[in-house]
């Protein structure tokens, strides 16, 4: 048996953990067992609460094969453990993916269940399924096709064709139903869950001992919060779980089309969806229930639900090889992620489909149930990390530190061990309060419910703390900092590799024929939704500047011309000029040639928009001729190299720079004439490769990215607070740096170094290029070969130009390769690094991830297309996207400018001051009145049940309710809040309140005891000592101290609550929360009122002492202290006379004179009788 077998599953992935196997172990569950019996259940609880313990104390190692039990161990930060029972499955296989023969799968399950080869282990965590795999010795996650490394050619030539009912039935074995099943729990199991919580237990604890201590009014209180607490939880969590659950219901069960062979079809649910399967997608539509790729036809899908991307986007068929006029070049290995834009991803929304006559349009199921995009999105939600804060470790510390110095206070008690035991058991319920939990959460609920009114929504509001602490913040450009559309500025074509002069519009008459407007016209993915042209927005602006028309055919149509285009575009016959003829034309077409009349453009063949290749192109045909053109565009850099030498101008990159450094979005087209022998049929399975080659570069066309006007304002009041912002795009470099310097984020005194890194290339190491944004010519250091000699010239450079503030601007390129071949640079560089240009998705959230391994707070703040994965990662994500997307990031603002920014940082100061402000109060109550209850302790004495009441309820909760409601401070400033509870100014400002608290309540204690009308005069019951238990609970409560504690103490709460409830620079003045000043003096006043004027139903109900004056006669000793003892005898004797009410003596009544109780005092003792 291996004792230390440890497993890795999830190697590299977010959720990577580390697995242990154990096996039951029968005399550890009895010993366990009998323990659990002795403790009441404590040790049940504490083995539920501690997964590890659990594992540990009822199992034995074994090898991870063998294993009845998994204990695994996350190894991110949190450390967090999960335990799972390892089950065995009677399959009639081991591997999903072979083939069976033509027997039902039922029968060889019969045949085979009683071979223990058959079996299959596995286990389940987090709604995902672990199945032990002998090659590899380890547990692993069958996600679905992607597991067969299968390239792109065979998906077409082995899964085109469908699954039979014995292969569907046989996956289903491994895969399960196709379901994303987020089970509602009932109220009852929520119920038991949430009761288990380790404060409830605490509660419980508490009401049972405060119930033998008689305090039964108190803890029926107690009961009622929690009873409260648990119902409002309850019904949150329900909700949630409802939300969700109606979430992914809509895709959940449909009917789907099912292929079964070449040509067979069936209908079945889509739960019985396994990877494999090929389904129809119907022309009408349908919210796709699994992660599917196409193999044939077009699909225009609404991604909403998973990028915030409102533009319909166009999904083509994964491309075939195979079926390349070249024979199978560039077969790439398929992946949902690199091949995207022929992926139909679960719960996405397919709008519409484009097909081919006698065709339908086909998709191969690749992933199902959790392993889907949307699966996994929902997992994250149902399974998130715990929220890391550095307050909510310091506040559990502190708890700990309070109940520790509650038990040494009864270190001195001379009392029997039953009272000890009691007595200590009851002060350290005391330290910890009840409404301690609710105390916590209320800044944070009204911080919630003000960002509410201002447009900011939140699913995470413990991250709301976590906003005050943000000293960087991360903009997406376009949408997010600059205007979403982008309007047309002009065109500058090229003709025979030089420039022509900028031109402003592209509708003109002269143009209308020229390659450059047909580029515009036809290189896009628009397409019509209900008659309404409807793509990206970018493409919808040069399309409209063309006044060009877009014309889909019909399925009529389709079906009468096999070789007429899907989509074609045409301008409007005004702008034509009288004639256009055309020396090739196609007889075939001629008829419908003459009738329209047009300058019509089919487009063939579309290479949709890669982020990576930063293109895309068309292929069309004009109607009326034979051979088809190419048109292409993109990233200009791109295009130029695409693009035969002698027609890219050799101005080029002068004239793009100049372009880019003024701040506009510069987009480059070129046209290629193909070859005649490319039919309609070859460009359908041609490589992309094949087409966008050996181009004529047409031109430029400059968009404006106008900046929104509430931008510079923002971040100039950032930059004021120090709070660093950074600007994450995929446009351009020198754009990025424009609009950066344009919005203030880069000041106009500030360098610009541009990190050009080079990966490895002939033997020869990678290298970073160093050079000024505004000199892109005069290099500062020339390449660098090796890290070392970089890293020298480089600090040289730096202590240049220290005088200005410097930035470091990169590329999503040069950030990969420093990421991989410049670790030690990496967090160097993104301490200065302003602009971060060409980033993809994923590099956005390394990045993330980069800031915050420097210790940075990071907020991102993006319009939710390709932020998603930045937005959950950061931690306070802000989406600008009102759409289903939100659902990913913690925050969502329905006000489409960055204006959300500052109002969240500042609610979050605000609402962390607060969590200071109360916590601190709320420790302060504790020692207070833990000091109270020793004091009286000390005499034999207690509060009563209604003043602790009162205390908790009247004081505290009203004081913690009402303090809490201050609203941020007007304006961000420089200064940040802490972070955490352990910190020099609170906690000097907490043990001073405490010395000065502990003094005053002992100075009150002894003073009260030694004042000359300290008696049982009053009917009070005089204190009795630790050797008398005699005396009723009543008279141990109802005497002259415990008035005098509960009076001091009751002061000393609210002077803690007006001391501790800060104002600027994080909140509003406390004098401007009027129900916080409102329930203070009330409270001031009412005690003021018992003390001065006793009202003998409060005094009773108070279990104070009704006392003649009391407060009067306090104020007049007070006021006696400070007059000037008198020296003559009987002046003093006078003084003291006119304060003892038994003077003069009461008619008819006797005074006795009685011996002293010592036989050598030979004094009497006057008594006086009625």
């Amino acid at each position: 048996m291996e004792k230390e077998d440890l497993k890795i599953v999830n190697r590299g992935l977010e959720d990577e953990m580390e697995l242990s196997g154990y096996r039951l172990c029968r005399w550890k569950l009895v010993l366990v067992g009998l323990g659990g019996l002795c403790t009441g259940g404590f040790l049940f609880l504490l083995l539920y609460w501690m997964p590890e313990w659990c594992v540990k104390a009822t199992c034995t190692r074994s090898a991870v094969r063998d294993a009845d039990v998994a204990l695994l161990q996350s190894t991110d930060e949190f450390k967090r453990w999960f335990r799972a029972k390892v089950r065995i499955m009677l399959a009639p296989g081991k591997d999903p993916y072979d083939n069976l023969a033509s027997q039902t799968v039922s029968h060889r399950a019969n045949d085979h269940a009683h071979n223990p080869s058959d079996s299959k282990r596995y286990f389940t965590l987090h709604s995902t399924k672990y199945f032990w795999n002998e090659s590899i010795q380890n547990f692993e996650v069958l996600k679905g096709l992607e597991d067969l490394s299968m390239t792109c050619s065979s998906v077409h030539s082995k899964h085109s064709a469908g699954l039979n009912k014995n292969q569907q039935e046989y996956r289903r074995f491994f895969f399960g139903l196709n379901e994303i099943d987020v089970k509602v729990p009932s109220l009852f199991k929520l119920l038991i869950k949430e009761v288990l919580n380790p404060f409830y237990i605490f509660q419980l604890f508490s009401v049972i001992l405060w119930c033998t201590d008689a305090y039964y009014y108190y803890a029926m209180a107690i009961v009622i919060m929690s009873v409260i607490s648990i119902a409002t939880s309850l019904y949150t969590i329900k909700k949630q779980y409802v939300m969700l659950h109606d979430m992914v219901a809509a895709h959940s069960t449909v009917r789907v089309t099912v292929c079964r062979g070449e040509n067979e079809t069936e209908e079945a649910l889509s739960t019985d969806l396994v990877p494999g399967d090929v389904i129809v997608i119907p022309s009408n539509g349908i919210i796709m229930p699994c992660d599917a790729v196409l193999i044939c036809g077009t699909c225009i899908v609404n991604e909403s639900m998973l990028t915030g991307e409102s533009v319909p986007v166009t999904k083509t068929d994964l491309p075939n090889p195979q079926q390349d006029i070249k024979g199978g070049d560039g077969d790439a290995i398929y992946s949902t992620e690199e091949h995207k834009r022929h992926t139909l991803f679960c719960g996405t929304n397919i709008i519409q489909t484009r097909y081919y006559t006698g065709e339908m349009v086909k998709a191969v199921v690749v992933r199902t149930g959790f392993s889907t995009a949307k699966g996994q999105l929902i997992r994250s939600i149902l399974y998130p990390k715990p929220t890391d804060f550095k307050l909510y470790r310091d506040a559990y510390l502190f708890l700990l530190c309070l109940v520790a110095v509650a038990s040494i206070v009864f270190v001195y008690s001379l009392e029997p061990v039953k009272e000890i035991i009691v007595k200590s058991l009851d002060i350290i319920t005391i330290t910890v309060p009840p409404a301690l939990p609710a105390a916590m959460t209320a800044g944070i609920v009204y911080a919630q419910r003000r960002l509410r009114k201002v447009g900011i929504f939140s699913i995470s509001p413990q991250r709301i703390n976590i906003c005050g602490q943000l000293n960087l913040v991360c903009f997406d450009k376009t949408g997010t900092l600059t205007e979403d559309g982008l309007d047309m500025w002009g065109i500058q074509r090229v003709e025979d590799g030089r420039f022509h002069h900028s031109e402003e519009k592209a509708d003109d008459k002269s143009l209308v024929t020229t390659k450059f407007v047909s580029c515009m016209a036809a290189c896009h993915s628009l397409t019509k939704i209900e008659g309404q042209l409807s793509g990206d927005p970018l493409d919808l602006k040069m399309f409209e500047a063309t006044g060009w028309i877009l014309v889909e055919a019909t399925e009529e149509e389709t079906a009468h011309h096999d070789r007429i285009e899907l989509t074609y575009v045409k301008p409007p016959n005004q702008l034509l000029p009288p004639s256009v003829t055309s020396p090739e034309q196609d007889m075939e077409l001629s008829e419908l040639y003459e009738l329209s009349a047009s300058y019509m453009i089919g487009i063939v063949r579309q290479f949709s928009f890669s982020s990576a290749l930063q293109r895309m192109s068309v292929v069309v045909r004009q109607i009326g001729e034979r051979r088809m053109d190419a048109y292409l565009k993109g990233a200009p850099e791109v295009v130029a190299s695409l693009c035969k030498k002698e027609t890219v101008p050799d101005d080029f990159a002068e004239v793009l720079e100049d372009y880019t450094k003024q701040g506009f979005r510069v987009i480059a087209l070129a046209h290629r004439r193909l070859e005649s022998k490319l039919t309609f049929h070859k460009v359908q399975s041609i490589n992309r490769d094949q087409i966008e080659k050996n181009m004529d570069f047409l031109g430029l066309i400059i968009m404006q990215n106008k900046l929104k006007t509430e931008t510079p304002g923002v971040l100039e009041d950032l930059r004021r607070a120090n709070i660093r912002t950074v600007m994450v795009t995929g446009d351009n470099m020198l754009t990025a740096i424009s609009v950066a310097r344009d919005c203030g984020m880069i000041q106009p005194q500030d360098r610009v170094i541009i990190a050009d890194a080079l990966p490895p290339k002939d033997g020869q190491a990678a290298k970073i290029d160093w050079h000024y944004a505004d000199q892109p010519s005069k290099q500062l250091n020339k390449s660098i070969a090796s890290i070392c000699c970089m890293l020298t010239q480089f600090s040289d450079t730096l202590t240049k130009i220290t005088v200005t503030q410097y930035h470091f601007a990169m590329s999503g390129k040069s950030f990969a390769v420093i990421i991989e071949h410049f670790q030690d640079l990496l967090q160097k560089l993104v301490l200065h690094g302003t602009v971060f240009a060409r980033m993809a998705p994923d590099q956005k959230t390394q990045l993330v991830e980069t800031l915050e391994s420097v210790d940075y707070f990071v907020g991102m703040c993006g319009d939710g297309a390709n932020d998603c994965g930045a937005l959950k990662r950061a931690h306070a994500g802000i989406s600008l996207s009102e759409l289903e997307a939100s659902v990913a990031s913690p925050f969502t603002s329905t006000t489409p400018n960055i204006t959300c920014v500052p109002n969240l940082i500042r609610e979050g100061r605000a609402a962390l001051i607060t969590s200071f402000c109360v916590f601190k109060f709320m420790a302060l109550y504790s020692i207070i009145q833990c000091l109270s209850v020793a004091l009286l302790y000390s005499i034999g004495s207690n509060l009563g049940d209604f003043q602790f009441l009162f205390i908790d309820i009247a004081i505290i909760l009203v004081i913690v309710f009402t303090m809490s409601l201050n609203s941020a401070w007007k304006e961000l400033v420089a200064q940040r809040p802490p972070s955490g509870l352990v910190s020099g100014p609170l906690l000097f400002s907490v043990l001073t309140q405490i010395i000065i608290c502990l003094g005053f309540q002992i100075m009150a204690f002894l003073l009260i005891q030694k004042l000359d009308w300290y008696s049982n005069f009053y009917n009070c019951f005089v204190p009795h000592h630790m050797d008398d238990f005699t005396n009723s609970t009543k008279e141990r409560i109802k005497n002259d101290v415990n008035t005098t504690v509960f009076f001091v103490s009751s002061f000393q709460y609210l002077i803690v609550a007006i001391v501790f409830s800060k104002g600027k620079p994080f909140r509003q003045p406390s004098y401007k929360n009027w129900p916080f000043v409102l329930s203070a003096l009330i409270l001031i006043g009412f005690l003021f009122f018992i003390m001065f004027f006793p009202v003998a139903e409060i005094d009773d109900f108070l279990e104070v002492c009704l006392f003649y004056q009391f407060g009067t006669k306090c104020l007049t000793w007070l006021c006696c202290r400070q007059k000037k003892v008198p020296k003559a005898r009987y002046m003093h004797l006078a003084q003291e006379l006119s304060v003892d009410p038994d003077w003069p003596p009461k008619p008819k009544s006797t005074t006795e004179a009685k011996p002293a109780p010592h036989p050598d005092d030979y004094s009497y003792q006057i008594e006086a009788i009625s």
